[in-house]
Order: structure tokens, then C-alpha cells, then sequence
């Protein structure tokens, strides 16, 4: 079972428009596009809460009553499936989000590691939007993890530059964090890590070695030689709506399901088994 590869479908996000692309929203969208990424090889569904109010499905939401009412949809559809659910949140407030994990008890929970300076460029040089910066100070970090601990919630350590990888092992070292380690290298922010395979090598020096790990690949086709680099090096496997629109080979996708056919052919282009829900919670120590 060690080796093989645990796939996670990232169904929407947080910053996809529906009215532009076609994300889920409602409970029934969610369960709809879950069940077609499950039933494509991904035991692992990580939802973003949106508001529920008509033209409003564009807008964050951290309602407790979304978030169970969305889980609820995605296990009736997708039986024995794990979730894995979104705690980013910039600035001072984030309570919302900690009351999401710890009223739901989701198995798996983001914790992002460290903070970041999110920008992009347009081609004409001026910023894609406001500057912004997505702030992790260790005291937040220490909240996500306090609750996460209270419910049985494993931690997925977001790693968005090569420095946050490291913050990790410090979180273990000073004993913030004692559980089961699973490392998420988000690549392909633009003033993160890119998403270069050729990256992969340094940052599994930089992990710690009893933990499991995977990559998250932002971008259009040229993510895809990242996954297969990813699945060959022995990762764990992720991807959907939140993350890329299109195939390797340009195609634009309307389902999750598309994106999670390509990728369980990555893991088995490299040798590799699709693990199943069951196999998936013993991987990466579930208890509940």
C-alpha cells in the first residue's frame, strides 16, 4: 500500500466565478462534481464554502449550517469519502473558520504554514489585482491547530514557498504540532514556488521524512508535467476547479472529473495504484 497514490479533487476554491467558470456552489452542485471526481479515482473532496444567496455564489462564506450541509451532500454521494476542508483567510478575523472545523469534524483540514505576499502581474505590467498579503502569523497557525487537535482533524500544511516547508519541521521541533505530517507544495503562485518539476527534489530534502506529501499545480498545461514528476517521485496526487482549467494538452475541462481521470493516469503512466477511501485514512492515519 505504500505505494500508492492518494488522489485529492480541490472542487471549486475560493476565488473561481461561477458566473465565468463552471464551479460548484450549492450542496447539489458540490455532491454532483464530487461524485464524478470519485467515481473517476479521488478519495479526497477539499470544499470551499460559498454564499448561497442568489448572484452571491461568488462570495465566500465560513456558515457552519453551508458547510454541514455540503458534507452531508458529498458523503451521501460518494460513500466512505474524506474531506478535507478550507481554513484560508486573510486578515485578523478567522473565527468563522475555526468554528467550520471544529462544529464539522472534517477528517482532513488545511493549515496554511506561512505567509505570503500574493501578487501577480498583468501583461501590461501593472498588478493582476491589489497587492495583498495572505498572512499566517505562528500564533493563527497555532489556533488552527489547537482546534484541529480539540476534533481529530489532521492538518494539511500548505507550503507556498520554500521557507514554509521548513517552518513545518519547527512546528514539530518546538511541539505546536505532534500528529500525523502531510505537506501540500502548492507551486505555481505567481510570487510563490513555480510549478518546476526540477523544485521537486530540494523541497523533499527540506521535509521532514516521516510524512506524506503531495503537490498542488496551479496554472493551465503546463502544470501537468509537475504532476506526472509528482506521481513518479512518489507524491500523492491533487487537482480540480480550484486549481486549473485545462488538460496538458490544452483542453479546456467543465468537469472535475476530466481533471481527475488525467491525473489517476499520471500515477499509473508512473507504476503506480489508485488508493481507495479505506486505503487512503490508513495512509494518512485517520481515526474517524
Amino acid at each position: 500500500m505504500g505505494d500508492k497514490a492518494v488522489i485529492t479533487c480541490a472542487l471549486n476554491g475560493v476565488l473561481t466565478d461561477p458566473k465565468q467558470h463552471n464551479v460548484p456552489v450549492t450542496p447539489e452542485q458540490m455532491a454532483r462534481e464530487a461524485k464524478a471526481a470519485f467515481d473517476a479515482g479521488a478519495s479526497i473532496m477539499h470544499v470551499h464554502l460559498r454564499q448561497q444567496e442568489p448572484n452571491k455564489g461568488h462570495l465566500p462564506s465560513w456558515d457552519v449550517s453551508v458547510s454541514r450541509e455540503i458534507q452531508q451532500a458529498i458523503r451521501e454521494a460518494c460513500p466512505g469519502v474524506i474531506i478535507n476542508h478550507t481554513t484560508g483567510t486573510s486578515g485578523p478575523k478567522y473565527q468563522g473558520a475555526l468554528d467550520c472545523v471544529r462544529e464539522t469534524r472534517p477528517e482532513i483540514a488545511a493549515c496554511n504554514a506561512g505567509s505570503l505576499n500574493y501578487l501577480k502581474v498583468k501583461s501590461d505590467n501593472t498588478w493582476a489585482w491589489p497587492p495583498m498579503m495572505f498572512d499566517n502569523a505562528v500564533e493563527k497557525v497555532q489556533d488552527y491547530l489547537d482546534v484541529m487537535k480539540q476534533v481529530d482533524t489532521i492538518p494539511e500544511f500548505e507550503c507556498f514557498d520554500v521557507g514554509i516547508v521548513r517552518c513545518v519541521g519547527m512546528y514539530r521541533q518546538t511541539g505546536m504540532y505532534s500528529g500525523p505530517l502531510e505537506y501540500n507544495f502548492v507551486m505555481g503562485v505567481a510570487s510563490g514556488m513555480p510549478a518546476d518539476p526540477e523544485l521537486l527534489p530540494i523541497l523533499l530534502k527540506l521535509k521532514l521524512p516521516d510524512a506524506n506529501w503531495q503537490v498542488t499545480a496551479i496554472g493551465r498545461e503546463e502544470i501537468w508535467p509537475l504532476h506526472q514528476r509528482c506521481a513518479e517521485l512518489g507524491g500523492h496526487l491533487r487537482t480540480g476547479l480550484e486549481d486549473t482549467f485545462y488538460l496538458g494538452d490544452g483542453a479546456k475541462v467543465t468537469s472535475n472529473g476530466q481533471l481527475i481521470e488525467s491525473i489517476a493516469a499520471c500515477a499509473r503512466r508512473a507504476g503506480r495504484e489508485i488508493a481507495n477511501p479505506a486505503e487512503a485514512r490508513q495512509i494518512f492515519g485517520i481515526r474517524h
